[in-house]
């Protein structure tokens, strides 16, 4: 984020609309600048960015779409997971894309560049007068013409209640719905929408409309017991983008003061429902992939609600090392890392430097504002890159004040910043037109849910650690102030050059992003329940998709004429699906569960209304109490859902497992270990 030319306190007003911070942070701020200027000497040629050529608007929305996983639309190609996809978005989803493939298809046609799809193929369009073409009806969210037309999906008249169901947007399936209309195709044209078949779920993950959800309970958990009068509900059952564009505007801009003290930032009280939270890790890697590309489509349709454009600029890459520390990419490490430790999460040489520091250096003043010893840096450095994958590195010799600098050193000489510089001048936007912290919180949700998972899963490693250090702050001085003030440009950095005025923009904004991620540091990784209601979806729709293909069916028939063949008595039991052995040898209502690593590996339970995740654990750990061994056993382990319409899903302790069979009622039940860093 800073560049060279940054070096002493520019003389500018402060805005009002800006998160402003008191001078003594502010000379926390400068310091560090002096400081990464003085020990970047040296390193600046092999951190030189490559030379970025000049794109077009169309190519940034290319990126785009194939960013959140709809690189189809680019290629023409037929693909399930694309139709999949675009088949569970929200009213505001679906307007965004539309949006960005507009953009795009007009870009590649002034270019007279290959013929591309209109828009109107892929989301069906709505009836409208002789020779109205979609060019004329530029995309709008605050209240008009794309509001009440969004090809291709359902719009259903009045605002969205409380416990209104996702399946606001409900897809075109040639039938009438009762509260509003559906979109006709041109002649001769078919939107992919129109393939798959419309699945009622609720917002909160419910498949069954008609069951009645228990209602939340405060999450206690991640809050304060005294709950002080300004605390807030939060909400993960219904889309933010959704909220915000039905909210009213006197309520969408309700003003925000940012303050030093750290008490003005809202507490939340985190609706718990009947299906527990879900963490970022409990999921499986291929459902976190979807969770991140309809994070990506819900970050632009909120920052389209509010009028403000998501672009993503061309940012200057540097190229990586392929070996060492200091300056290899987070992906590179991780898997030099997962040769010793095929489970890691977080680089093993930023867990030893957040061991170093916790070991004394958690009680020691000022211990992320000063610069350690320059040499006794250097030399770690460079015995750390040639030394550290080998396993010969000596860590007893390293005091704790040198470990605190290399850790900067290592967040800021990293390829691209561990958080997307290039979305913080839309939250600079978003700051200015001064909305409730509830609205920074939920943009800075979906930005955290979009983040790849080795720059989401360090980001809360880092958060967690940063905790710590505040926790010590009546000994080290380092409050949520200092330390957001202080790695504001160690964690979001461009090498472009900005004037004064701009870098204490942007440090100001960083700075406010990172308090925000100190603050509500254990909500922010916990996945909206309304993403994994669309996961569900989009894994039942690829599901759905691929039955239907021919290719596939005359796949499956061949493979099943072969084993009969080979052995006529093993296909008979192979005809007979697991689902339907599933649902014809267990009554309704009951679940087998599998323990594999425990001494009782199976057991049929009889699930009731009040049934939780830590019941059947307990349960379990009745049977299994014969031994110590065992008792520690279980204590380490979780009860999964796995297969059906979701990939793998380790639930909440607190989850009612009826309603989430009810869900999912094809899934296997698996008590195992939880992954962690």
């Amino acid at each position: 984020m800073i560049s060279n030319e940054s070096l002493h306190s520019p003389a500018c007003n402060r805005s009002n609309s800006q998160a402003s911070v008191d001078s003594s942070s502010m000379e926390d701020f400068w310091r560090e600048i002096e400081s990464i200027k003085e020990n970047s000497m040296g390193r600046q040629e092999e951190q030189m960015p490559a030379e970025v050529k000049p794109v077009d608007e169309g190519e940034l929305e290319a990126e785009w779409l194939q960013d959140v996983g709809l690189s189809t639309l680019i290629s023409g190609d037929e693909e399930e997971d694309g139709k999949a996809l675009l088949s569970t978005l929200t009213r505001t989803q679906a307007a965004a894309v539309k949006k960005r493939y507009n953009t795009y298809t007009q870009t590649m046609r002034k270019k007279n560049k290959q013929s591309v799809r209109d828009v109107r193929d892929i989301f069906g369009v709505s009836k409208s007068p002789p020779g109205d073409t979609c060019d004329n009806h530029p995309t709008q969210l605050d209240g008009t013409q794309e509001e009440k037309e969004v090809p291709g999906v359902i719009k259903r008249s009045g605002s969205l209640p409380d416990d209104a169901s996702l399946n606001s947007t409900t897809l075109s399936d040639g039938s009438q719905d009762e509260e509003g209309t559906f979109a006709v195709p041109r002649s001769g044209s078919m939107s992919v929408l129109e393939t798959i078949p419309d699945i009622p779920v609720h917002s909160n993950g419910s498949a069954s409309p008609g069951r009645p959800v228990q209602n939340s309970v405060r999450d206690d958990d991640y809050l304060e017991k005294n709950i002080p009068p300004e605390a807030e509900e939060l909400s993960f059952e219904v889309s933010y983008s959704e909220m915000v564009t039905d909210a009213p505007k006197r309520n969408k801009f309700k003003k925000s003061d940012f303050k030093k003290e750290d008490y003005v930032l809202t507490k939340f009280i985190v609706q718990k429902t009947r299906f527990g939270l879900t963490e970022a890790g409990d999921l499986s890697a291929e459902d976190m992939k979807k969770i991140r590309h309809l994070s990506l489509i819900e970050l632009t349709a909120f920052f389209d609600a509010f009028g403000i454009p998501l672009k993503r600029n061309k940012t200057e890459k540097v190229k990586g090392r392929d070996n060492g520390i200091f300056g290899v990419s987070l992906t590179v490490l991780l898997d030099n890392d997962r040769k010793k430790d095929p489970g890691v999460k977080v680089p093993l040489v930023l867990q030893k430097f957040f061991e170093k520091v916790e070991e004394s250096g958690l009680e020691s003043e000022g211990i992320f504002r000063l610069s350690g010893c320059t040499a006794k840096v250097k030399q770690y450095r460079e015995e750390l890159d040639a030394k550290f994958n080998a396993d010969k590195f000596k860590w007893d010799k390293m005091c704790h004040r040198e470990a605190a600098v290399m850790l900067k050193a290592f967040f800021r000489e990293l390829p691209t910043s561990l958080f997307p510089v290039e979305y913080i001048p839309a939250f600079i936007t978003l700051m200015e037109r001064g909305p409730h912290i509830k609205v920074q919180f939920q943009a800075l949700h979906l930005m955290v849910m979009a983040l790849p998972d080795a720059n989401r899963d360090t980001a809360q490693a880092l958060m967690t650690f940063f905790n710590k250090v505040i926790a010590n702050e009546s000994k080290n001085r380092m409050s949520i102030w200092n330390i957001s003030t202080v790695m504001a440009p160690n964690l979001f950095f461009s090498r472009s050059k900005h004037s004064d005025y701009e870098e204490l923009l942007l440090a100001n904004t960083a700075a406010h992003i990172i308090r925000l991620m100190l603050k509500y540091q254990k909500i922010l990784w916990k996945v909206p329940s309304f993403l994994i209601t669309q996961v569900r979806r989009m894994n039942e729709a690829t599901m759905l998709l691929k039955k239907q293909l021919p290719s596939v069916k005359k796949l499956l028939r061949r493979k099943t004429i072969e084993r009969e063949v080979a052995s006529p008595k093993i296909s008979k039991v192979l005809q007979k699906s697991p689902s339907s052995r599933r649902m014809s040898d267990v009554p309704e209502g009951v679940i087998r569960v599998h323990a594999p690593l425990l001494s009782k590996v199976s057991m049929a339970i009889q699930l009731n209304s009040q049934t939780k995740a830590k019941d059947i654990l307990a349960k379990f750990q009745y049977e299994n109490s014969h031994g110590s061994s065992e008792c520690i056993k279980i204590q380490n382990q979780r009860l999964y859902e796995i297969g059906g319409n979701i990939g793998q899903h380790c639930l909440d302790l607190d989850a009612y497992i009826l309603d989430v069979y009810h869900v999912n009622p094809h899934a296997e039940w698996v008590i195992k270990p939880q992954s962690s860093f």
